[in-house]
């Protein structure tokens, strides 16, 4: 039943894929925000994002949970228009559709030898982070987690290598030998720290206990680096924010448990900055 799922999945995505394609891309974000308004919420549970939403926002009612929901499944559809179009974003000029805050970071970390570990979270178009730190200059390679759909995830792959950044890695042992392989080589780390993840521990997010990577802090201890976090939103249909946070440091002491603590505690802070834009979908508090 799942494959037969995912299966319907791949081709209602590449079918539309084919018809943005042909419309072009402002009228693709329209037309696929409206079908993922439409059809997202038959592929995840509302329960599920219904709790999440609880668990950030505890006095929340129906009302204020149903218009989250809504602009999330919009935004989820304009992202997947903009998939098709991603090579017309990595070719043009950034300014053209990136409002850059921080630019002067990056700068600063392309010029030094000490790679750094970027860190953020599934905030609308999240790829186009990772697409302009490595546009700047700056040594990346991005851990990714692959989709469940066995389908669609060779696509997925090949757009995230060829026009998002050219270095991806897959999360998981083999992943964090070649992470720890180009980190000691002075290349950078980008990574989604807002997914539930079987390898980690329970750090507190709003309050509850909720399985979190903790690869940041093991390269904090490890490596005494800084930890960049970085953030985008959506301003308008064509338009996005960029900002690139100042590097944190950790005293040698603070162990790894206290330091994923606080980069929850940051993570916290983007989503209620924004929390149209989160992908409230994820099981995060399983």
């Amino acid at each position: 039943m799942k494959l037969l799922k995912y299966f319907f999945q791949f081709f209602f995505i590449c079918f539309f894929l084919i018809i943005f394609k042909i419309v072009g891309l402002r009228l693709s974000r329209i037309i696929a925000g409206n079908l993922f308004l439409t059809f997202g919420p038959l592929f995840r549970s509302k329960e599920i994002m219904d709790k999440n939403i609880s668990f950030a926002f505890s006095n929340a009612d129906q009302e204020f949970k149903k218009i989250i929901k809504n602009k999330m499944w919009k935004s989820y559809g304009k992202i997947l228009a903009e998939y098709v179009f991603i090579k017309h974003f990595r070719k043009i000029n950034p300014e053209k559709f990136l409002e850059i805050k921080g630019q002067e970071i990056l700068e600063k970390i392309k010029t030094s030898n000490d790679p750094v570990v970027f860190v953020s979270g599934h905030f609308d178009n999240f790829e186009l982070m990772a697409m302009h730190i490595e546009r700047s200059g700056v040594d990346l390679a991005a851990i990714y987690r692959p989709l469940n759909n066995n389908f669609l995830n060779p696509l997925m792959e090949n757009i995230r290598k060829k026009y998002i950044c050219h270095k991806q890695i897959k999360k998981g042992v083999s992943g964090t030998k070649e992470i720890l392989k180009h980190f000691k080589s002075g290349t950078s780390v980008a990574l989604m720290i807002d997914q539930r993840v079987t390898q980690g521990i329970k750090s507190l997010l709003f309050g509850s206990e909720a399985f979190t990577t903790t690869i940041p802090a093991q390269f904090v201890k490890k490596f005494n680096c800084k930890i960049v976090p970085i953030y985008i939103e959506r301003k308008n249909n064509e338009n996005f924010k960029l900002e690139i946070m100042e590097p944190m440091s950790f005293d040698n002491d603070q162990s790894i448990e206290n330091i994923t603590l606080k980069l929850n505690q940051l993570l916290e802070k983007m989503i209620i900055r924004n929390p149209y834009q989160w992908i409230w979908s994820h099981n995060r508090w399983k």
